[in-house]
């Protein structure tokens, strides 16, 4: 699990978010969602350790994130961030193993068993076909896969991705999401993602944290925050829940000028 308790961060005297507390179970997917700007990628730095709060803290399954070493923080969390990944002349097996460095003390050399977890990981995410597969030749959504087996390969019980569906094709938006829903289910995986698209969110998270105004404007399940009353004063946009088999989707229209000035 990881919680956080009273974060805050500012980029010069612009205060992104305040007093940010929030909690990550195990075996869950949190999603954090808001507009441009509400600091959705800022709250994830922090939640890993790229950033650090001036304020509260951040504990990994009880532990103060703080009092981890560098190698200790990268056993216990993996990160997906964005990548272009385009120049990269390694291979998806090389690029792989790099996920067992937090294992391997300096100098070592990965072993027979480092390669055949890493194989298992490219196996669990459906890539193990493009094993020899020059990284920087991959698809985006190629691309994907293989960052999640890498952090599968660091074997971490805490999972957190920025934005992994951008600039994905509808197809993939769903395959990636739904690898990452699964492997929460059945790796029991602390999963945070950061994600833009609500209709998304819906499907594939458990629960949200609904960032605007520099804090959390709404946390709980999913049902509980994609609410119109809940988003419209966010997102400033009128929102519409259409539910239909055993799901909800939602649709968006500009509020009407005279609403607006009514």
């Amino acid at each position: 699990m990881i919680r956080a308790d009273q974060l805050s961060w500012s980029y010069g005297r612009s205060s992104v978010l305040r007093a940010v507390t929030l909690a990550a179970p195990h075996g869950r997917v949190l999603g954090l969602i808001g507009p441009n700007g509400s600091g959705k990628t800022t709250l994830l730095r922090l939640l890993y350790g790229a950033l650090s709060s001036p304020t509260g803290s951040v504990t990994v399954d009880g532990d103060p994130l703080s009092s981890l070493a560098p190698q200790e923080a990268a056993r216990r969390l993996a990160v997906v961030v964005q990548e272009a990944g385009g120049e990269s002349s390694m291979t998806v097996a090389e690029v792989v193993l790099l996920g067992r460095g937090p294992h391997l003390s300096t100098f070592q050399r990965a072993g027979s068993d480092d390669h055949a977890i890493a194989a298992r990981a490219l196996e669990r995410v459906g890539a193990a076909h493009l094993a020899r597969r020059p990284f920087g030749g991959l698809s985006g959504g190629e691309r994907q896969r293989v960052l999640i087996a890498r952090a599968l390969t660091q074997q971490s019980t805490h999972l957190l991705l920025d934005e992994p569906t951008n600039h994905l094709d509808i197809r993939f938006q769903h395959e990636v999401l739904g690898l990452v829903a699964r492997l929460a289910r059945d790796l029991d995986t602390t999963t945070v993602v950061v994600l833009h698209d609500l209709n998304l969110a819906a499907r594939y998270c458990d629960d949200l944290v609904l960032l605007g105004a520099g804090g959390v404007a709404a946390a709980g399940s999913v049902d509980e925050v994609l609410r119109a009353e809940v988003l419209e004063p966010v997102y400033g946009i009128g929102i519409e829940r259409i539910e239909a088999a055993c799901r909800f989707h939602l649709l968006f229209h500009p509020f009407d000028p005279q609403d607006v000035t009514a």
